[in-house]
């Protein structure tokens, strides 16, 4: 008789020795499993074919960006839609970006545009919304303070005329345009809800730095601090939105700092008039390929 079997408590021992190491084994084998699935399915989500839908305005669309897709609205072959479409494993891609949209024309009718949510389908998967600046009338700010900067080169007259006594009319409407972009998302969760939602915010128009380029933008030497303060104001706005109802923000303005429209042909992702490159005050093509490229990696990110 073997030692071992002439004590039965050690018997049991062993065996519940044998049936722990088992259970561990089988344990770690199953808790590795996950593990090893889950870039396999990280993999299969991205290679997942793409329903796209991209929403906008004018900084989305690409005015004056050759080539011109609808003259209407100013929309572009190379803009930041199509080069994150091509970029990605598309099935379906509706652009339906247009020069001029505010928040009333995701619901509304914008000439002979039809509304742009009418574009979302039950099985939309991806959806970009650049809106936001026309509802505040940036191309008006921008008008004024041309005019005023003109008239006024020295100091800042064009905040001036929009915070007299004290108030910050700006700041105002940009408050008022975010729950108008909130009641937007929602519409998009409503109509498409298992779409990734990327809202997409504005690249840097003025340098960051707050400097004056007088002879390329004709702005007051103080009003290009506080516009490029209400920019990141509204970037800022745009950003909480997202991530209060669900989506992603695309931050357009980081990657284009050192190329506003102060810097020279070339280096300049703005264009400060109209050119052959875009329409003035607007994102040229290398601009749209940064956005894109933004907003790619917030997908992969």
């Amino acid at each position: 008789m073997h030692p071992a079997d002439r004590h039965p408590a050690h018997r049991r021992r062993t065996a519940a020795t044998a049936l722990a190491v088992t259970a561990a084994t089988a344990l770690l084998a199953t808790a590795g499993t996950p593990a090893t699935a889950a870039p396999a399915a990280d993999r299969a989500a991205r290679d997942a074919p793409v329903h796209y839908v991209a929403l906008g305005d004018s900084f989305s669309s690409g005015p004056g960006i050759p080539e011109q897709t609808d003259a209407a609205c100013g929309r572009s072959a190379r803009n930041y839609p199509a080069l994150l479409a091509a970029d990605l494993p598309v099935a379906s891609f509706a652009d339906v970006t247009c020069a001029g949209a505010d928040t009333r024309h995701m619901a509304s009718a914008q000439g002979s545009a039809p509304p742009q949510l009418d574009a979302l389908r039950p099985d939309t998967t991806l959806v970009t919304l650049g809106i936001g600046g026309n509802d505040l009338d940036l191309p008006g700010v921008l008008t004024r303070c041309v005019l005023l900067g003109r008239l006024a080169p020295l100091g800042a007259p064009c905040k001036r005329s929009y915070t007299l006594l004290g108030t910050d009319e700006i700041g105002a409407r940009i408050g008022a345009t975010a729950p108008k972009v909130a009641a937007v998302l929602t519409a998009i969760r409503a109509r498409s809800p298992q779409a990734r939602v990327l809202v997409v915010g504005y690249p840097a128009i003025v340098p960051d730095d707050g400097t004056s380029c007088r002879p390329v933008v004709p702005f007051a030497d103080g009003d290009f601090g506080w516009f490029r303060d209400k920019q990141k104001q509204l970037n800022a706005a745009l950003a909480q939105q997202a991530a209060g109802r669900g989506a992603a923000y695309v931050d357009a303005y980081a990657p284009s700092v050192g190329h506003d429209a102060c810097k020279p042909q070339g280096v300049r992702w703005i264009e400060p008039e109209e050119t052959a490159e875009a329409a003035g005050f607007h994102p040229n093509a290398a601009g749209h390929r940064s956005t894109a490229d933004a907003a790619l990696a917030t997908l992969n990110g």
